[in-house]
């Protein structure tokens, strides 16, 4: 059915477009666009972006799974390695440290008005994206290769159906959520 779809190049920008927008819009409503909300997780005493993403971990999960199992969507992981892990983590972290925001709650705080996000995460994003275009053909031959595993997934590193590790990792995400719930934070 959704295979279609990869004919409809508009449609599939469309689509994307509202896709980005309900998350903007959920990010916002989840109160994780603000800047004391980010810096009160990265200082562990407000737990609300936590929570937000683990809620997201478990709906996309067991939604993108359960669009899989009924042969509406195909999974197509990419190829990872630890060089590419590390060089994204440090591009992705110094951002994070220095701006307080990711790519995500950076686009959200932009759309409620927040000029340091704009100024700042903006520009970061685009500085950020323009030095890894103008060093990517040297990373790619160097430490972007270190330690690549491939497209491997842990359903097929455990050579088990998908759902024997979706619902378990979701169970505990769910427990987690409770327990975070329970203690007030």
């Amino acid at each position: 059915m959704l295979t279609g779809l990869h004919e409809k190049k508009p449609t599939q920008l469309w689509l994307g477009l509202l896709a980005g927008v309900a998350f903007g819009f959920l990010l916002q409503k989840g109160g994780v666009t603000k800047y004391d909300v980010i810096i009160g997780q990265l200082l562990l005493e407000d737990h609300t972006v936590v929570r937000v993403m683990l809620s997201a971990v478990v709906v996309g999960a067991i939604g993108v799974h359960a669009l899989k199992s009924m042969g509406l969507a195909e999974l197509h992981p990419k190829p990872g390695s630890v060089g590419t892990s590390l060089i994204g983590g440090l591009i992705f972290g110094v951002g994070f440290a220095v701006l307080g925001y990711c790519p995500g709650t950076v686009a959200g705080a932009v759309a409620r008005g927040s000029m340091d996000a704009l100024l700042g995460g903006v520009v970061g994003l685009l500085v950020g994206a323009g030095t890894l275009a103008a060093l990517y053909p040297r990373l790619a031959r160097g430490v972007m290769t270190l330690g690549d595993f491939g497209d491997v997934t842990l359903p097929r590193l455990l050579k088990v159906n998908e759902w024997v590790v979706v619902l378990p990792a979701s169970s505990l995400i769910v427990l987690i959520l409770w327990v975070l719930h329970g203690v007030g934070v």
